[in-house]
């Protein structure tokens, strides 16, 4: 019998980023974060990408996934704010796309027209993700070059919503 699909290589690799976010309140210091950080990204590639190519992609694989990386990122944001390392606008443009996506599943769930459609992973959420990667890391590591990534996971948070939301329309059932 098949192992249960929780248990399968990718969702335990999508799971490291819960053990990641802890450790990330545990240790404070800058180059284990950044090392942290650098593992959570690194997990959030070879997670997806192993799961399509052994065939392994699952719903549940759907769910852990985006889930983990909220939490890693969340965490994450949380301990600056907390520790003065980013202020209260960087903090709201990293929780406001979570929101706009929460917000936005959550409507989508209810309406009959939307509840059919499949979410994926879209290339604009990759982007985004990828530039909050990249913003927390910036924070420990390169101070000056934070800001600028902030601002930019703004703009793409804003495209990446209207994508989804693009595709939710073209996608609902008529």
């Amino acid at each position: 019998m098949p192992p249960h699909p929780l248990w399968n290589l990718p969702n335990l690799i999508s799971s490291t980023r819960f053990v990641f976010a802890a450790a990330f309140i545990i240790y404070d210091h800058p180059y284990v974060r950044a090392l942290l950080i650098l593992l959570a990204g690194g997990s959030d590639m070879l997670d997806g990408w192993l799961a399509r190519r052994s065939g392994q992609a699952s719903k549940i694989g759907a769910l852990i996934d985006p889930l983990s990386d909220r939490l890693f990122v969340f965490v994450v944001i949380s301990i600056y704010l907390f520790e003065g390392l980013i202020n209260t606008v960087e903090y709201f443009v990293f929780i406001a796309r979570d929101l706009m996506t929460a917000i936005g599943f959550l409507v989508a769930r209810a309406m009959p027209s939307l509840r059919p459609v499949t979410f994926k992973a879209r290339f604009s959420g990759k982007v985004v993700t990828t530039l909050q990667l990249a913003a927390i890391f910036a924070v420990v590591t390169f101070p000056k070059l934070a800001p600028g990534l902030f601002a930019a996971v703004g703009v793409t948070s804003v495209w990446a919503v209207l994508d989804y939301t693009m595709m939710l329309h073209r996608h609902r059932v008529r």
